[in-house]
């Protein structure tokens, strides 16, 4: 508990004993507390600086530098390793200690590598800053260790500089010892250079000038001698001309956003080393290390591909409101050749009308599609749907009498032939022409004897709509049209005259069309044929069967007659006599 108390508190728990005999003890202890809750209730803000490399044995020394963004004067400043809860001691004693704002390494152990931060804290807020810190193991036979090397860039100049790092703090006026400079472990010679404070000055620098360099000193603390050293991969790159920097995003343009969303959008610059980059928005600075609904991002350094710097600063809103919308966001970029600015501008989303077109087209291609599929499929069932809903009472006269003209081998005996006639003289009046309200002309049934046959051929084919040809067996097939001048007739007009839609109609499952006459082979070619698969129970010669769907199909439109009752198997039948009748 009490390190968790001096974790988070501005209040100093040390000589507790000795306070407790003061009288303004209680007063004290009450004030620390009531800062404590109120503290405890205010934000904070956390800021993650660059990471210190330091060799096994060297010291080190970090600066807690938050104190400036804090407008009371009157703070705490407390020093932790993550996961640990007790604070860095200020004992000057220990290896590693706390004095004012700095954690100081005395020197620094492999063992010390980890993540820092440091707490200050008021009154009225508490901000943390974080670090990592690196401790390196030198190589024997190595003057350096490339791995662990701080990266500088430096620009073809006039003169140019190569700081020491993490001297700031090792140097004082009872510590002032000179700096030696190395690159590639040799020596630093000539009048190109020469070391300014602690720090390298190249004269003429040009890209030859690129390498690995080294710098070395001492501290001593405590009457402890410490030897320091740094370092650097030094990096040479091609001046930028003198002129204001470039900034390649945003371009004074707008984006689409959703009310609510979250948005980051880069500021990418590029130019003259030594310049500024910030957003404002509506006038405001945004700034970068107060996290709020609005803020920035520190500065992220990469290189472009001509070698030219280029910095990037991020605004990050985390929530979009209302009032974001149609406000420009600006950045600016600036440095002692000028300044330049450019902003981004948040809109309501709309919809990708080619999105949704594009949506559209497809749905309506795989729609007709499907469309498409399902009308093969039913299409007999469409098509006898709408003459029975819609052409079911529309009547279309065109002077005939009889819907089709029924065609087939007269029976000369024998089981196939009987099936043929109980199919063509009974089942095929009672499907059609009961059940459907057809008007069917059939020979043998509906002729009289001692007519003239061609005659009778002739006129009654005229006043038809279909002509029906019934074939059986391959035995009466191959009898079908042989020498008789009514089926010629009807073939000729079918064909050639009256050009009358012809439906062929198979009673076995093969037919050998090779044997029969080049007429019905030509009908078979051009119209297709319907084969009867069923029998003659009440079942088959329903009209709603398949078979008898695809002849009603082919049949012409025809409004339906009802009845009450379906005669399917007459004991004996005289249609000649009940035509008479």
């Amino acid at each position: 508990m009490s390190g968790k108390w001096e974790k988070f508190s501005c209040f100093s728990w040390q000589n507790v004993g000795n306070m407790t005999a003061n009288p303004l003890f209680l007063c004290n202890i009450t004030t620390a507390f009531l800062s404590l809750i109120i503290a405890e209730k205010c934000e904070a803000y956390h800021v993650m600086l660059r990471q210190s490399l330091v060799p096994d044995g060297q010291p080190l020394a970090i600066k807690c530098s938050l104190e400036k963004y804090l407008k009371s004067g009157d703070y705490n400043v407390t020093w932790y390793k993550v996961g640990n809860q007790t604070a860095v001691p200020r004992d000057k004693l220990s290896r590693i200690h706390q004095q004012k704002n700095l954690i100081w390494f005395l020197p620094a152990m492999l063992e010390d590598s980890g993540d820092y931060e440091c707490v200050i804290r008021n009154s009225t807020s508490f901000r943390k800053m974080s670090t990592k810190v690196t401790v390196f193991e030198r190589i024997d036979g190595l003057c350096l260790n490339e791995k662990f090397a701080v990266e500088q860039v430096i620009f073809t100049s006039p003169s140019a500089k190569v700081v020491c790092p993490h001297l700031d703090y090792f140097r004082n006026e009872k510590n002032v010892h000179p700096v030696h400079w190395y690159k590639n472990c040799q020596p630093l010679e000539g009048k190109r250079f020469a070391i300014l404070n602690r720090d390298l000055i190249i004269l003429n620098v040009t890209v030859h000038d690129q390498g690995n360099y080294t710098c070395e000193t001492m501290y001593i603390y405590n009457g402890k001698r410490y030897n320091i050293s740094r370092d650097i991969s030094l990096i040479v790159e091609v001046s930028p001309p003198n002129k204001p920097p470039e900034i390649s995003y945003p371009r004074n343009n707008s984006i689409e956003v959703e009310l609510g969303s979250q948005v980051t959008v880069d500021c990418n610059t590029t130019g003259a080393d030594g310049y500024q980059v910030f957003w404002t928005g509506n006038g405001v600075y945004i700034d970068v290390f107060y996290v709020s609904r609005i803020f920035a991002s520190p500065y992220e350094d990469e290189t472009t591909s001509d070698g030219r710097p280029m910095h990037s600063v991020k605004l990050i809103i985390s929530e979009v409101n209302s009032e974001d919308y149609e406000q420009p966001f600006i950045c600016q970029a600036s440095n002692a050749f000028g300044q330049v600015a450019s902003y981004i501008i948040l809109k309501h989303g709309v919809h990708d009308i080619q999105r949704w077109l594009t949506g559209g087209l497809v749905s309506l291609v795989v729609l007709t599609f499907i469309i498409l599929i399902i009308y093969k499929i039913f299409k007999i069932d469409l098509v006898l749907w709408y003459r029975n809903s819609v052409c079911a009472f529309v009547t279309k006269e065109d002077g005939k009498i009889y819907d089709a003209y029924v065609l087939y081998a007269k029976s000369n005996g024998g089981r196939s032939f009987y099936r043929l006639e109980t199919f063509v003289l009974r089942i095929l009046p009672d499907v059609l022409e009961q059940q459907c309200g057809y008007n069917l002309f059939i020979i043998g049934r509906d002729d009289l004897p001692g007519e003239a046959v061609v005659s009778i051929a002739d006129e009654t084919l005229k006043q038809s709509r279909r002509l029906m040809i019934i074939l059986g067996s391959e035995t009466s097939s191959c009898c079908l049209l042989e020498d008789t001048s009514e089926q010629q007739l009807a073939m000729h007009n079918a064909l050639i005259r009256d050009g009358i839609q012809v439906i062929l109609i198979e009673m076995d499952e093969t037919q050998d069309y090779t044997s029969m006459p080049e007429s019905i082979r030509y009908i078979k070619q051009k119209h297709g044929a319907i084969q009867w698969k069923g029998d003659f129970s009440k079942k088959s010669c329903s009209a709603n069967t398949r078979f008898w769907k695809k002849v009603r199909y082919q049949m012409p439109s025809r409004k339906k007659i009802p009845y009450s009752e379906m005669y399917l198997f007459p004991l004996a039948v005289n249609s000649s006599a009940a035509k008479g009748s």
